[in-house]
């Protein structure tokens, strides 16, 4: 990687839910913060700034990350999915967010966005997933409104559902 300054703006491309976009960010500027305020892309949220919570969860190259933790400069040249990367088409919930809807995994949903990034990428490495691992997937995520049983009825359901093929329960 060359060498950053740190008193200047660096070029970051990236392949955001498979389109490419263009910024520029600090040397020190968060993937989040890149996100939200560079690109516009205000799904991810922030919330601890340390790692925590897992509200910021995103998946780069196809692996879960805090984008907290990450640098914008970091992730030139990934692909980066995020939240507003799950919908099935612009305007309609993807099957993931669909069962969280249906099934009442949220409230306030504040943490949701981060849920819903690491069951994608559970899902998409292991469809058979049973209730012991989604429920230790989950673990670093931290809700403090639903008291996480809807969110485990929530992942169960969309995890039949993709396995099954179900797209349609609007």
């Amino acid at each position: 990687m060359p060498r950053l300054s740190a008193d200047r703006r660096h070029p970051v491309t990236l392949n955001l839910n498979g389109r490419t976009v263009r910024g520029e960010a600090e040397p020190r500027m968060s993937l989040t913060d890149f996100l939200r305020h560079e690109i516009g892309a205000t799904g991810t949220h922030v919330g601890c700034e340390h790692g925590v919570c897992g509200a910021c969860t995103v998946l780069i190259d196809g692996q879960t990350a805090r984008a907290c933790l990450a640098l914008a400069v970091q992730v030139d040249g990934s692909d980066v999915k995020t939240v507003e990367g799950l919908e099935e088409e612009p305007g309609r919930l993807g099957v993931i967010q669909e069962a969280f809807r249906e099934h009442h995994g949220l409230q306030c949903g504040f943490c949701t966005p981060g849920f819903l990034m690491t069951l994608d990428a559970l899902f998409r490495e292991r469809p058979d997933a049973d209730e012991d691992l989604i429920r230790e997937t989950l673990s670093g995520h931290l809700c403090r409104c639903t008291g996480y049983a809807p969110i485990v009825r929530a992942a169960l359901a969309a995890r039949d559902w993709l396995r099954d093929g179900e797209t349609d329960h609007a």
